[in-house]
């Protein structure tokens, strides 16, 4: 028997939003081979690359929600991933964002995770949001603030350690 879901694919002025897919893998593991991935789990060898992407794919089927790979419309390539997040051990609910060096400071990441914040918000009907932001992560920190998140304690990760918590603005807040 093989379990199926159906990802959405959500776009803005100038990204997609889509299922990850096997051609990604070479931009995934690019990603994660440099030190630009050390607040994500970073740098990681191809096999464990691979082993992420695989899980994000997996986070879909086991909870019907999970993170999309972002595509740059004018280019058409692969530059990060966003979404919704709830792995075991979350505190809760999380929106994150882990983009490509070369995609940075352009404005992709909080137009992506918007984007994705609003899908949770008016197509799965939640009502509170959360990112997860490490210490020293200044320009997801300013991702999170520019997305109207406010900082709302802190969280130890398993792996990762102390943690910020910035917390979305309720979707009525946002209306």
């Amino acid at each position: 028997m093989t379990a199926q879901i159906t990802i959405p694919r959500l776009e803005t002025d100038r990204l997609i939003l889509r299922a990850h897919t096997l051609s990604d893998f070479p931009d995934v593991a690019a990603f994660y081979a440099t030190d630009h991935s050390k607040f994500v789990g970073g740098p990681m060898t191809p096999e464990l690359a691979w082993r992420s992407l695989a899980m994000e794919a997996g986070h879909w089927l086991l909870r019907g929600f999970g993170r999309w790979s972002i595509i740059e419309k004018a280019s058409d390539q692969w530059i990060g991933i966003t979404g919704l997040w709830y792995p075991e051990g979350f505190p809760e609910h999380e929106l994150g964002w882990d983009l490509a060096e070369h995609a940075t400071g352009k404005g992709y990441a909080t137009e992506a995770a918007r984007a994705a914040r609003a899908y949770a918000y008016d197509t799965l009907g939640w009502t509170t949001l959360i990112s997860l932001v490490a210490e020293g992560n200044d320009a997801s920190a300013a991702v999170a603030t520019r997305l109207g998140a406010r900082p709302d304690g802190r969280f130890t990760h398993e792996r990762f350690g102390a943690m910020n918590v910035y917390r979305h603005p309720a979707p009525e807040a946002l209306a």
